[in-house]
């Protein structure tokens, strides 16, 4: 019987993505090597626990679930999380930054700042500019003074990321009118936090990061593993947590968010995907369901 492993998630870094297992291993995910992989057959999805703790009943969460916890554990997580808004008092530094997914998907966040463009990264933003930096206090402040006064929102969910991946603007200056636009009008407000210095617009471009130059347009995107499911493909494009996989029925996404709780093993011969995945809104004719 195959070694199975547990995967913890996909991670960037200055070198690139990588999947982390549990125990330290690492896979460096390059352009244009297969991906391939297994489920365990009959096993079942665990939750992955809470700030480094395992669950302490080892609950079943579902399958098409991003977070891989059950709700005492997602609890847990969230209560010690910056987005919650539940922590005042962390004395570090924070960025505040506009990132942009495609027209018309800009997103004001903040991040702290020794984490550099980790976040943006991990969010798939394709392009970004830091608007401030100061205390956290101010950079929430003005994170909402912002939402309101340019109407943007602080999220937007990974299906319209990923819709508009394989048709983005051919250039640089194309991609990032709209994040220079913004910018202008952020650094202007009235009600701009003393304690939060503002930073010039200098947009950073992931596009070559990410590999979404010429990126085709996907066909569908994998909703859950299953005991016993393959996963098989090229790999074309890795953008956030996401997986574009070239495989025989055409470009597939994999949310590596859905690996977690799943004990995986190595492939052998097998090709191609048996999981379960969902035809893309702009595909046709493509069947929906198990590859």
């Amino acid at each position: 019987m195959a070694q199975a492993w547990k995967c913890t998630g996909l991670r960037w870094s200055a070198a690139g993505p990588v999947l982390v297992w549990d125990g330290g291993r690492r896979s460096v995910l390059t352009r244009g090597k297969r991906v391939a992989f297994g489920v365990a057959d009959g096993g079942v999805r665990t939750c992955v626990g809470a700030r480094g703790h395992g669950c302490p009943v080892r609950a079943v969460v579902p399958g098409r679930s991003t977070g891989a916890r059950c709700e005492e554990c997602a609890r847990l997580d969230r209560a010690h999380s910056v987005a919650a808004d539940t922590i005042a008092d962390d004395p570090r530094p924070y960025h505040v930054y506009l990132a942009w997914f495609g027209p018309g998907m800009v997103k004001v966040g903040i991040t702290a700042e020794e984490r550099g463009s980790a976040r943006l990264l991990e969010q798939g933003a394709v392009c970004f500019s830091w608007l401030g930096l100061g205390p956290l206090m101010a950079a929430r402040r003005s994170e909402e003074l912002l939402r309101a006064a340019l109407r943007v929102p602080d999220r937007i969910p990974y299906a319209e990321k990923r819709a508009v991946r394989s048709r983005l603007p051919a250039t640089p200056a194309e991609r990032a009118a709209e994040v220079e636009a913004l910018h202008g009008r952020a650094v202007g407000l009235a009600d701009w936090p003393e304690s939060l210095e503002r930073r010039p617009c200098r947009v950073v471009d992931h596009v070559g990061v990410f590999g979404l130059a010429g990126l085709p347009a996907a066909v569908g995107g994998v909703s859950e593993l299953v005991g016993g499911g393959w996963v098989s493909g090229e790999l074309v494009a890795v953008a956030g947590p996401d997986l574009h996989l070239d495989t025989a029925r055409g470009v597939v996404v994999l949310d590596t968010r859905l690996m977690t709780g799943w004990e995986i093993v190595p492939a052998g011969e097998e090709r191609g995907l048996t999981v379960p995945v969902r035809e893309s809104r702009e595909a046709a004719g493509v069947q929906d369901g198990l590859f």
